[in-house]
């Protein structure tokens, strides 16, 4: 009788190298940890993904509409959480891969329709967890080494990456329930460098909370000694503070300097103004100490003084209750006009900010006159303040 060895088959003739089933001995590829990962992973990235719609929400019409001017430092906290989340992500994201890298190299790789679904899913999955997390990094270093409008490219990826989140935990819902529910004694069991798989669980952890610590003082000033991979300091620039885009860059340099500025203030009002930097100065002046909180992570909280937005608005004859778009010099900018809605308005601490930290403005930080607010987001506080215009 003949015999036909199956490694002599066409199918088990593919299998080599990292097709063999014995190419990869490790321990550390198991369904437990790739279950444990995977929990660590969806939480992380979930508060991730919600305090960035938050953030989107924050700086974007029509829902900004909603968005409170109470309490005041709320997007700093929602924003902290957003960059420190998706810091720790990154070597979740990286573990988790190892531990299910040989799946990606199972026979048959599809098993059925429900299986092929699975599979696909993976790719915008994977891919966009990668573009997200990386990119999110450059983004905190102000790197920018591509052509396409970041902010407009991570919102759109977030909901794609979500997306494929959802279906991936509802089709390995049961196997990893099924995993998780075994005796935990195996992670105390060494692999063959004599690390256990709660060692190696312990040193993901270790990685992930380092990572944000080191980089999580720009947000939280009680870390900001320990912020040494932090790529911005937030008590370091200009009057104690950073500068994210300065007069040069924006091009407002000499309107900016101009002795004849004139801020107006028109639309729905009774009194359209056109107020010098003497009569701004000549107004009711308020301080108050509001955090300046940049979308790419940094945070300071900063004195300042200035005219109070509802006051220029009652000068103005405003009607109550009503929304603002504030324009700046600077021309054609993804941020030169910002919008103020009836909360924030009628806030008295929502101010055309004439002194940061006793001082005049510096030119970077938004001479001769800035907006900032409570609860808004850095971008949103438009510096080089040409034009209130009320809708």
């Amino acid at each position: 009788m003949r015999h036909t060895s199956r490694k002599h088959s066409p199918v088990a003739s593919l299998r080599r190298g990292p097709l063999a089933p014995d190419a990869f001995k490790s321990k550390l590829h198991s369904q437990r940890l790739a279950s444990i990962l995977g929990i660590s992973l969806g939480v992380t990235f979930s508060i991730c993904f919600i305090t960035g719609l938050l953030s989107d929400a924050a700086q974007n019409a029509p829902l900004w509409s909603w968005w409170p001017a109470r309490p005041a430092g709320l997007y700093r906290i929602t924003q902290g959480l957003h960059i420190a989340t998706g810091i720790a992500s990154i070597p979740l994201l990286l573990a988790k891969l190892w531990t299910v890298y040989p799946r990606l190299w199972a026979w048959p790789p599809v098993e059925g329709v429900l299986h092929a679904v699975e599979r696909i899913t993976l790719i915008p999955l994977v891919a966009g967890s990668i573009f997200l997390l990386f990119s999110g990094v450059w983004n905190i270093a102000l790197w920018y080494p591509w052509g396409f409008f970041f902010p407009t490219a991570h919102y759109w990826t977030s909901w794609i990456t979500i997306g494929a989140l959802v279906v991936h935990i509802g089709a390995k819902a049961t196997i990893a329930r099924r995993a998780l529910g075994r005796s935990s004694d195996h992670l105390l069991q060494p692999i063959d460098s004599g690390l256990t798989r709660r060692g190696f669980l312990g040193a993901v952890t270790a990685s992930a909370a380092l990572l944000t610590l080191t980089t999580a003082g720009q947000t939280w000033r009680a870390l900001n000694p320990l912020g040494l991979l932090a790529p911005l300091r937030p008590d370091q620039g200009p009057q104690g503070f950073p500068v994210f885009r300065s007069a040069q860059a924006a091009g407002v340099t000499k309107k900016a300097r101009d002795a004849g500025y004139r801020l107006r203030v028109e639309g729905a009002v009774s009194t359209p103004l056109a107020l010098s930097l003497e009569d701004l100065r000549a107004l009711p002046q308020r301080q108050a100490t509001l955090p300046i909180t940049c979308v790419n992570g940094w945070s300071a909280d900063v004195r300042w003084k200035g005219v109070s937005v509802a006051e220029v608005l009652r000068r103005a004859g405003a009607p109550a209750d009503v929304e603002i778009t504030v324009e700046s010099f600077e021309a054609g900018g993804a941020f030169s006009s910002s919008h103020i809605n009836g909360a924030q308005a009628q806030d008295p601490d929502t101010l055309l900010a004439l002194e940061a930290n006793g001082d005049p403005l510096h030119i970077d930080h938004g001479f001769p006159v800035r907006l900032i607010g409570p609860n808004r987001p850095g971008v949103t506080n438009t510096k080089w303040v040409e034009k209130l215009v009320v809708q």
